[in-house]
């Protein structure tokens, strides 16, 4: 048992008895009222999973393990400490919630890439595809294609105790996670390239090889893709992919089934196609304005394009979000690594003016509780200015990075042996009579 193996079964065995115990000493205490209000929208805001992962503040973002984003670009391993944080280094916290050193993300790196070989059959099963398949299409088939290697599966129809499900979720997981940067880098050459295979490098981390995979090699893009995959890793337990992922693998289905499911809701325009949402958006908008230098004119034409959108009765992509009540922090780390490293970009500045304009016309409404950008409205011109302009593609990157936040809280679930997900539902007839009409 390898040694991030070991520390997990330590700081697990003696997680789960607490858990049994609030299962069955505590399991009548009342943990809050539920309104009819919330069940009808979505189960706003109420609290009804256990996700040690992350927790998502309205006021200050996403936080892993109890770190904020800005904290952990601090405090996480990186390979040049004026660089970004190595992605290796976040699933390390979010599986034992402890910060790791370099030497505990670079283990991680390496056994991924010795992981990393995609079985034969799941490459023919994606260039069995139409080459016009959408690319989360190609992705989601991949995953699930390699269920056919499941450890937990095998391991379960042969008897395995409820106690050791972690340990088989553990390797899958593992195994997953070093596979998708292959996957998906494939998936953009084969879709929007020559259709060439490029070999990982194995002297690249995981971010690293992802980037080197798909075509692009500068020290720059190796720091997007760590920060990029870094801060679209988890988003606590009830978004769609991670909520997704957990109540398919509450089923026990072997992680690639219940990972495949969390892609397939990632895919929703409510959820990570949104970042392609933003881009159609700004491309029709930068047609509509047309070119300029004088920036008192394009501002002008971008609060009128802003205005006619609303008054379309659309929103404006990128703005807004379900739970925070500020600026996305996500949004902010992208915005300081363009002030960082890029200068005179045509569209980083558009989207920096959107994050001046749109704000005050929100508020302006009266009805918007949160007028702010979240992560999906600064990720595409980033990508842009580096060449990766295939916007149909950028809901694979995020998914490949939700991975690392969805899949170490399914060890978790295994880890504490959390039951079928299963909730009551009613008919309109009983709200009806509930609401006394």
């Amino acid at each position: 048992m390898d040694y991030i193996k070991r520390k997990l079964l330590d700081k697990g065995e003696k997680e789960r008895v607490v858990v049994k115990r609030l299962i069955s000493e505590y399991g009548n205490v009342p943990i809050e009222s539920v309104t009819m209000d919330q069940i009808l929208t979505g189960m706003k805001g109420m609290t009804s999973l256990l996700t040690v992962t992350s927790k998502l503040d309205a006021e200050s973002g996403i936080r892993y393990r109890g770190y904020s984003i800005a904290e952990l670009r601090d405090l996480l391993p990186k390979i040049d400490p004026a660089g970004e944080p190595l992605p290796e280094g976040l699933f390390y916290l979010m599986l034992l919630g402890e910060i790791p050193t370099l030497d505990d993300a670079m283990y991680l790196s390496k056994e991924w890439l010795n992981r990393s070989h995609v079985p034969y059959h799941v490459i023919k099963v994606i260039e069995s595809m139409p080459i016009t398949s959408k690319p989360m299409t190609q992705f989601s088939t991949g995953i699930i294609s390699m269920a056919t290697d499941s450890i937990f599966q095998k391991a379960h129809r042969a008897g395995l105790n409820k106690n050791d499900y972690w340990d088989t979720t553990y390797e899958d997981v593992m195994n997953l996670i070093a596979r998708l940067p292959v996957i998906a880098a494939y998936i953009y050459r084969r879709s929007f390239k020559d259709g060439s295979f490029i070999e990982p490098d194995r002297n690249l981390d995981w971010a690293a090889n992802f980037a080197h995979m798909m075509g692009y090699d500068s020290e720059e893009i190796y720091r997007l893709f760590r920060m990029y995959l870094c801060i679209h890793a988890d988003h606590e337990g009830g978004n769609v992919s991670a909520h997704a992922t957990h109540l398919v693998g509450s089923a026990l289905s072997n992680p690639y089934y219940s990972y495949a499911a969390g892609m397939l809701g990632l895919a929703g325009p409510l959820h990570g196609y949104a970042n392609q949402e933003v881009m159609y958006w700004i491309y029709e908008m930068l047609k509509e304005i047309g070119d300029g230098s004088d920036e008192k004119v394009i501002r002008e034409k971008i609060e009128a394009y802003v205005r006619k959108t609303i008054s379309e009765g659309k929103v404006i992509p990128g703005y807004g979000h379900a739970v925070l009540r500020v600026t996305d922090p996500r949004f902010t780390a992208q915005q300081q690594f363009a002030e960082k490293y890029i200068q005179g970009d045509h569209l980083i500045n558009i989207v920096n003016m959107l994050y001046e304009i749109v704000p005050p016309i929100l508020k302006s409404l009266g009805k918007v509780k949160n007028p702010w950008p979240n992560v999906d409205a600064f990720s595409g011109a980033l990508l842009a200015h580096y060449g990766i302009s295939e916007y149909f593609f950028y809901t694979v990157m995020f998914g490949v990075s939700r991975a690392l936040g969805v899949l170490a809280q399914l060890v978790w679930d295994r880890m504490y042996n959390l039951p079928l997900e299963r909730p009551s539902s009613e008919t309109l007839e009983w709200f009806k009579e509930k609401a006394g009409i």
